[in-house]
């Protein structure tokens, strides 16, 4: 994620804060193809890390996405299960939310 975004222009496409204040959206950045300094922000961080197979889509809150967006997540997780890309390299990932439960004491 830190190569996509970090030092870059992003736009940052939100309407709610979580529990902790914290914005919750999608970071828009120019496509890394595109040199010009004036490239459009198109390209969904968030979904390019779920493609490359380093994100899960988070399910319980697909009802806050938009159809067409919660769909591309969908396909992309799938696909990057089927490519075994990334975390799906592993024979039983475990979801972040399933390790945080096990790992409070």
């Amino acid at each position: 994620m830190s190569d996509l975004v970090f030092g870059k222009d992003v736009v940052v496409m939100s309407s709610k804060r979580d529990r902790y204040g914290r914005l919750v959206g999608k970071v828009l950045v120019a496509d890394p193809s595109c040199a010009a300094s004036t490239c459009p922000k198109t390209l969904d961080a968030g979904l390019a890390q779920i493609t490359a197979g380093m994100a899960w889509w988070y399910r319980q809150y697909a009802q806050e996405q938009s159809a067409e967006d919660a769909g591309a997540y969908e396909f992309a997780e799938q696909e990057a299960r089927g490519r075994h890309a990334g975390l799906w390299r592993d024979a039983d990932p475990i979801a972040p939310w399933d390790w945080r439960r096990a790992s409070r004491p």
